[in-house]
């Protein structure tokens, strides 16, 4: 098969497209031909793109985590799929991933594919929206009513986050540049603040939950527009602040993992008109390399896929 491999730590200048051996699936894993896969541009930095769980070096590494695509072949015991199903899913980041013709994943991971997405928009879900999720039903618990201010509101992970806690029934707030100022809004946003223009803390105040994908100053002038129960959930990572005494906030860093059940939920929104995909770029396959570069500079909505199989 064909596959877009690194052979050494870098960035995108190291990614090649070879022909390698297809995976034979597992017990309990399934060999999905893939359709698409999303890409996410930072990945090439993350340590677990380069090393296993313990630590080793397993390049030649395959990157793009989220993919949708066909099942082809099962490994022994999997009851969850069956061969001819489109699915979706997220690989495990210390796993070689979907930018390839076949991945072979754990079967119990795989959901049925949105019926109303076509592959390559299915391919911009599974990473993101899982985030959102996650973050808000398992670290955050948000219930309806709770104020929810999502930093980056047209972010990969900000417009799901937006129209997720919409779906959970928050009012949402939200930053975003000037332009996206109406896009954010259409998600679904309440409020939405021009960060560069306004000081987000002294528009709004008593917050229940603040995502943040961004860190630094914006972590730390998050703190002051919570409430006294409130928590923020970094995605940056851990966030490295004092919390203030006689308040009780919480702070918290936590990474995305495969989920059927959640991956099946969000289908169901999807095909229910309740959340909304966009796609920015799709390149093919062999053009990975430019397409992480672009993912790197180009400031556009929406996530860049990589065509695999000829739509």
């Amino acid at each position: 098969m064909r596959a877009v491999r690194a052979h050494a730590r870098g960035g995108a200048e190291q990614l090649r497209l070879d022909e390698v051996s297809k995976p034979e699936p597992r017990a309990g894993e399934a060999l999905v031909r893939v359709h698409a896969a999303g890409i996410t541009p930072t990945e090439l930095e993350w340590s677990e793109t380069w090393v296993d769980r313990q630590g080793h070096d397993r390049t030649p590494t395959i990157p793009s985590h989220e993919f949708s695509g066909v099942v082809e072949e099962l490994g022994h015991g999997v009851t969850h799929v069956v061969v001819g199903e489109e699915v979706y899913g997220l690989v495990p980041f210390d796993n070689d991933g979907a930018a390839a013709e076949y991945v072979a994943v754990r079967a119990r991971d795989l959901a049925p594919k949105p019926v109303t997405l076509d592959h390559a928009r299915t391919a911009a879900l599974p990473l993101s929206a899982l985030t959102a999720w996650q973050a808000f039903t398992e670290q955050a618990h948000v219930h309806p009513g709770d104020h929810v201010l999502v930093h980056g509101g047209a972010g990969g992970v900000g417009v799901f986050a937006v129209q997720i806690a919409k779906v959970l029934g928050a009012r949402v707030s939200a930053t975003a540049s000037a332009r996206d100022i109406e896009y954010v809004r259409s998600l679904g946003a309440d409020v939405v603040i021009d960060y560069k223009a306004d000081r987000f803390e002294e528009i709004i105040s008593d917050v229940d939950v603040v995502l943040d994908p961004i860190g630094g100053k914006t972590t730390d002038a998050s703190i002051g527009v919570l409430n006294d129960d409130g928590t923020l959930i970094s995605l940056a990572g851990p966030p490295a602040l004092t919390l203030p005494e006689g308040r009780n906030l919480s702070a918290r860093f936590f990474i995305v993992e495969p989920e059927r059940s959640q991956l099946i939920e969000l289908a169901r929104l999807v095909d229910d008109g309740r959340l909304s995909v966009e796609v920015s770029e799709v390149f093919p396959l062999g053009d990975a390399a430019a397409a992480y570069d672009f993912g790197r500079t180009a400031r556009r909505r929406g996530k860049i896929v990589l065509q695999v199989t000829e739509a």
